[in-house]
């Protein structure tokens, strides 16, 4: 496995990787460059998705809660994140300081096609969304 350095480049008229159904630069392609932030902990998700999909670690660092932040992050580039579905979610909206997004990711690679299923965490400080973790 490759780690990835730095993200890939991703036209902002591409569409998006969160499968939005918005462009990349009018959807996570303003989250990633720090226009703007996630207004919510769905759209916090979803560009971090987005930051898979295009090797961003240094986005899902920026994002990760620092109570359980990891040091360093490597983004396998042999991992093509293709779909995202949202499952759910409760609370996390712009007014809320948590929220819980379920969701289902799809990637594929050397060894074939996998998918993750999770219930993420997250919460919001100083108007900022933060990923904590998956409820077990």
């Amino acid at each position: 496995m490759t780690a990835q350095t730095g993200p890939r480049a991703l036209a902002d008229e591409s569409r998006c990787p969160c499968l939005s159904g918005n462009t990349y630069g009018a959807c996570c392609g303003r989250f990633h460059s720090g226009e703007a932030v996630a207004p919510t902990a769905e759209a916090l998700m979803r560009s971090r998705f987005s930051a898979f999909a295009v090797g961003d670690a240094s986005y899902l660092l920026a994002t990760w809660h620092p109570s359980t932040r990891p040091k360093n992050l490597d983004v396998d580039a042999d991992l093509t994140w293709y779909r995202l579905d949202v499952l759910g979610r409760w609370n996390g909206g712009p007014l809320d300081s948590e929220g819980t997004v379920e969701f289902r990711a799809f990637c594929k690679g050397p060894t074939g096609r996998a998918d993750q299923h999770e219930v993420s965490r997250f919460v919001r400080e100083n108007r900022q969304w933060y990923y904590v973790d998956a409820v077990e």
